[in-house]
C-alpha cells in the first residue's frame, strides 16, 4: 500500500448510494486495516432536481456524478464512488475509473403489486426499459417515475399504475431478497420476476461500483488496486467504450453487457431505434484483456 494513512471517499447521499459506498469502506479496511476512511456526501444536481422532469434528449449521464468528480477534482475527495452506469461515458479530463468491486447481479426486476399476469401499466423514467417493455409485452402502457429505490417503491404503492422496473443490484444492495419471487417492503408485500438479460440488456455499468481518482493521484491509486475486481473493470471499459463510441448514455435505449468466462470475453449489445420495435443486436467474443478493441469490433458489427 501507499504511504497513506487515511483516505476521503466522495459519495451521493442516497440510501443506495451510503449502502454502497459501506461496501466499499469495508473493502477498502480489509485490504488496508490500518487506513483510515472517511466519507464525504456530496449533493448532485440529480438529488436537486428531483420534481423536474429530465429532458430525455438530454439524458441523465452526468446528473448524479458530475458534482462529485468536480469536488474530486478540487482534491476535497481522494476516491469517488459511482454507480457506474451513471457516469458519462466520455472520460472526465483528469480523472480515472480505476477500479470497481465484484459486480453484483445485472438483471432487471418486474416489480408487481400483485403476482400473475403483466399489468396494463407499468412505470420506468428509463428510455432503454420502455423500449423493451414494448418490444417483449407489446399492448402495455407506460408512465414516467423517477426517484430513488424507496421513492419509486412508495409510489407504485400509492399509485394506480400495476408494476415498475429496477435494477436487482440496487433492490438487493438495500437489503431485500428477490430471489423467493418477492419481498416485503414496508409491511407491503410485492411480486418479483427476475427479467431475463437476453432480451432486457442491462444499461452499461450496470451492478457495477466505480471507484475514481484524480489522473495524478498515485497513492489513492495504490490504495484502489488492493480492492479492484480485475473482471468486472474488464467488463466495464468493454461497455463504457461501446457507449461511447455509440453515442449513447443512460438516456439513451442501448443495453450492452460484457461477461468473461474462462479468459475469453463476451460482449452484447441491443439498440433501440424509434421507428422500430425489435433492437439491432450484436454479440463479439475474444481475449478478456481485449476490452477496448472489443467494443470496436461490436461498435462495426452493430453498424453494418
Amino acid at each position: 500500500m501507499s504511504g497513506r494513512d487515511s483516505i476521503v471517499l466522495g459519495s451521493r447521499g442516497s440510501e443506495l448510494a451510503r449502502a454502497q459506498t459501506g461496501m466499499v469502506v469495508e473493502a477498502l479496511q480489509r485490504a488496508h486495516p490500518d487506513l483510515i476512511v472517511r466519507t464525504q456526501i456530496i449533493t448532485t444536481r440529480g438529488d436537486d432536481r428531483k420534481a423536474e422532469p429530465i429532458d430525455p434528449r438530454a439524458g441523465r449521464k452526468g446528473l448524479f456524478t458530475g458534482e462529485i468528480e468536480r469536488v474530486l477534482l478540487s482534491g476535497e475527495i481522494d476516491i469517488a464512488v459511482h454507480s457506474a452506469k451513471d457516469l458519462p461515458s466520455d472520460a472526465t479530463a483528469g480523472l480515472e475509473v480505476r477500479g470497481a468491486l465484484p459486480r453484483a447481479p445485472v438483471e432487471d426486476l418486474l416489480i408487481q403489486k400483485s403476482a400473475g399476469e403483466v399489468g396494463p401499466v407499468i412505470a420506468t423514467g428509463s428510455v432503454r426499459r420502455q423500449h423493451q417493455l414494448r418490444w417483449k409485452y407489446p399492448g402495455t402502457n407506460l408512465v414516467e417515475l423517477r426517484g430513488n429505490v424507496p421513492t419509486r417503491l412508495r409510489k407504485l404503492l400509492a399509485s394506480d399504475f400495476n408494476a415498475t422496473v429496477l435494477a436487482r443490484a440496487g433492490v438487493e444492495r438495500l437489503g431485500y431478497d428477490v430471489s423467493s419471487g418477492g419481498f416485503e417492503f414496508e409491511g407491503v408485500p410485492l411480486s418479483v420476476d427476475i427479467l431475463s438479460s437476453s432480451d432486457f440488456l442491462p444499461a452499461g455499468g450496470q451492478g457495477v461500483i466505480a471507484l475514481q481518482v484524480r489522473d495524478d493521484d498515485a497513492e489513492a491509486k495504490a490504495i484502489i488496486d488492493g480492492v479492484n475486481h480485475a473482471e468486472t473493470l474488464l467488463c466495464l471499459r468493454a461497455e463504457r467504450e461501446f457507449l461511447r463510441l455509440l453515442q449513447g448514455d443512460c438516456g439513451s435505449p442501448v443495453g450492452v453487457l460484457a461477461t468473461i468466462a474462462d479468459s475469453e470475453m463476451t460482449v452484447r449489445a441491443q439498440v433501440f431505434e424509434p421507428e422500430r420495435i425489435e433492437p439491432r443486436t450484436a454479440c463479439v467474443k475474444g481475449e478478456a484483456t481485449s476490452a477496448v478493441p472489443l467494443a470496436q469490433r461490436l461498435w462495426d458489427s452493430i453498424n453494418g
